[in-house]
């Protein structure tokens, strides 16, 4: 089982983002995923025609796409776009959660967006996640997520990251669940950490990348090319590859 990650695109009409999106869907042609996640941040700036393109985009791939949206997303543009019909139903108002069975595994897709603030919570989403986590039974799963868990070091990332962790954590320690790994995007640049015992990745960015800095006088140069995660799910295993492009 092969899941394909992409985050960040943050493409807007300034810029050519949509075409470093390109590169990485032609890069997936290759590989052939399963399913892929987009893990938020679409377009920048509430850029209607941006949702319709990567919208028009995803239809034309030979696999589904599960999307997520991110603190520079519109939730209401993105329902506009993609219909009531991409996410789940059992949802707290105005959230945009996924739940998708592939073969042995479970994608739960969580919406960590706050309106008009950069930083994520999952302090009101915890009961739906408990719920989707005991439903699966046997099925291991993975969690998708925007706002990272664990802190990158990068000062000016780790201000917005998610929010309510202590109470995911111990929802994650108590469950019954086999959960496999978080996997999340915002800091736009690849990391992998662990949280409440579990592995969890930041995926790095279709957009330009953040350097690695870790608040010192001097920052690093960065010149990172558009990037990537590839999840593979095989004989009971999870291996998570950064990929640049």
């Amino acid at each position: 089982m092969l899941i394909a990650q992409i985050s960040d695109i943050h493409a807007s009409p300034e810029n050519d983002h949509l075409l470093l999106f390109d590169r990485v869907l032609m890069w997936l042609t290759h590989l052939r995923p399963d399913v892929l996640v987009l893990t938020g941040d679409l377009p920048d700036g509430y850029w209607s025609e941006g949702y319709k393109q990567i919208a028009v985009r995803l239809s034309q791939q030979s696999y589904p796409s599960l999307v997520l949206p991110g603190n520079s997303d519109d939730r209401h543009l993105m329902r506009s776009v993609w219909g009531e019909n991409k996410w789940a139903t059992d949802t707290p108002a105005e959230t945009l959660h996924f739940i998708h069975d592939v073969g042995s595994l479970r994608l739960i897709g969580l919406d960590s967006t706050v309106d008009t603030d950069d930083y994520g919570s999952v302090t009101d989403q915890l009961e739906w996640l408990d719920k989707q986590l005991r439903e699966a039974e046997s099925l291991p799963s993975l969690l998708f997520m925007h706002h990272h868990v664990f802190k990158s070091g990068i000062p000016t990332l780790d201000e917005s990251m998610c929010r309510g962790l202590g109470k995911l954590e111990e929802l994650i320690k108590r469950t019954s669940a086999r959960l496999l790994a978080i996997c999340a995007g915002h800091v736009h640049r690849p990391v992998a950490g662990t949280f409440a015992g579990v592995p969890a990745y930041i995926c790095g960015s279709v957009c330009p990348a953040n350097p690695v800095w870790f608040g010192t006088e001097n920052i690093p140069p960065v010149g990172d090319p558009p990037a990537l995660m590839i999840h593979r799910y095989a004989s009971n295993i999870l291996t998570s590859h950064h990929v640049c492009v």
